[in-house]
């Protein structure tokens, strides 16, 4: 049973989501055989100010 975690930026469309889950779903069941209805997505959306890159929030670049 397949689990895929997707951490991104807050504030993306439920419709954007929809559809990626979508894809992912189609691409983990033509990689390792497994049904659709086996693969789990979950979405983490994070706040940019909690996304650090080089030690620099998100939120200030």
């Amino acid at each position: 049973m397949p689990f895929v975690r997707v951490s991104m930026w807050e504030g993306r469309p439920k419709e954007q989501k929809v559809d990626l889950a979508k894809r992912i779903t189609e691409a983990v069941t033509a990689a390792v055989g497994a049904p659709a209805e086996a693969t789990t997505v979950i979405f983490e959306d994070v706040a940019k100010e909690d996304w650090v890159i080089g030690g620099t929030p998100a939120s200030d670049m």
